[in-house]
C-alpha cells in the first residue's frame, strides 16, 4: 500500500505544477514520461517554499519555512512523509542523487526573502539567483542525465544559465508586484523610480546572453529531456520579447503575460522545429 501513497504523492506534485504554472506544466508534459514525475516533485517542493515567503501574509513565515525545512529532512531520513509534496521530493532526491548543497542553497535564498528587500551589488544579486533558480536547474539536470556525472558536469554551466534567464525574466515581468506588494528590489540600482528604457535594455541584453549560452546546453541534453526544456526555453524567449516590446513604464505598472492561445502556437512551432532537427 505504500506504493499507492507514493503514487498519490507524485500526483499531488503534478497537481501543484498544473495549478501554479500552466507554462511549466506544459513543458514538463513534453518530457519523456519516465522523468515527468521527478520534475513535478522538484517543482512542488520549490513552489511550496516560494509560496511560504511570497504569499502567506498574516502567518509567521519564518516558522513555516523552518518547519518546512525540518519536515523535509525528517522525510529524507525516514523515507516517508505525510506531506505528499515532501514525500515525492525526498524520493526524487534519493533516486537521482540530488546533493544537499543544492537544496540548502535554494532554502537560503528563500529565507533571504524574509529579511532582505534590496540587492545593492551584482555579487548579492548573483548569489540570490544561484540559490533561487540556478540550483533548481541543476536539480532538474540531475534527473535529465539520470546519474551520468560526466554529462552533468558537461552541462551544469548551461543549466545554471537557463535557470538564471528564467528567473531574470520573472523579475522583469514581476517588477511592479515585487516593488509595490512585496517591497523587494532584485535588480541592483533599479526600482520603479529609476527604471527607464536604458535600464530595461541593459537587463534584456543580459538575459539574452544567458539564453544564448543556455541553448548550447539544451541541444546536448538527452532525448528524454530535450523537447520539454526547449519548450520552456521558447516560451520564456517569447515572454522576454514581449517585455522588450513593452514600454518601460508599462512594465512598472502592469504584469505582462503570454496568452494561452500564443502558448499553443509556440508549442506547435517548437514541435515542428524539433521534428525537423532544427534544435541542434
Amino acid at each position: 500500500m505504500k506504493q499507492l501513497f507514493d503514487d498519490v504523492s507524485f500526483k499531488c506534485s503534478k497537481l501543484v505544477t498544473k495549478n501554479y504554472s500552466t507554462s511549466f506544466s506544459l513543458a514538463v508534459y513534453m518530457l519523456s514520461p519516465s522523468i515527468r514525475d521527478a520534475i513535478y516533485s522538484i517543482y512542488g517542493f520549490v513552489r511550496f517554499a516560494d509560496e511560504i515567503v511570497d504569499s502567506f501574509h498574516g502567518y509567521n513565515k519564518e516558522s513555516l519555512i523552518t518547519e518546512f525545512e525540518e519536515e523535509y529532512y525528517k522525510a529524507f531520513d525516514r523515507g516517508i512523509s505525510l506531506n505528499p509534496i515532501l514525500n515525492s521530493f525526498q524520493q526524487t532526491v534519493k533516486e537521482y542523487n540530488i546533493t544537499d548543497d543544492l537544496i540548502q542553497a535554494f532554502l537560503r535564498s528563500m529565507k533571504l526573502d524574509l529579511i532582505k528587500s534590496d540587492y545593492h551589488s551584482k555579487e548579492e544579486y548573483d548569489a540570490y539567483i544561484y540559490g533561487s533558480a540556478d540550483v533548481v536547474g541543476l536539480m532538474c539536470l540531475k534527473v535529465f542525465v539520470s546519474g551520468d556525472n560526466e554529462r552533468y558536469n558537461l552541462l551544469k554551466d548551461e543549466a545554471m544559465r537557463l535557470g538564471s534567464a528564467f528567473q531574470k525574466v520573472n523579475f522583469l515581468r514581476d517588477l511592479k508586484d515585487d516593488n509595490l506588494v512585496l517591497n523587494r528590489n532584485y535588480f541592483p540600482g533599479v526600482d520603479l523610480n529609476s527604471f527607464d528604457e536604458n535600464a530595461k535594455t541593459t537587463i534584456i541584453n543580459e538575459i539574452n546572453e544567458d539564453f544564448r549560452v543556455a541553448y548550447e546546453g539544451i541541444i546536448k541534453l538527452p532525448i528524454e529531456a530535450k523537447f520539454g526544456v526547449y519548450t520552456a526555453f521558447v516560451y520564456y524567449k517569447k515572454l522576454l520579447k514581449k517585455l522588450e516590446n513593452t514600454p518601460y513604464h508599462e512594465i512598472g505598472s502592469s504584469r505582462i503575460r503570454v496568452s494561452n492561445y500564443t502558448k499553443a502556437g509556440l508549442l506547435a512551432k517548437s514541435f515542428v522545429s524539433y521534428k525537423l532537427n532544427l534544435v541542434q
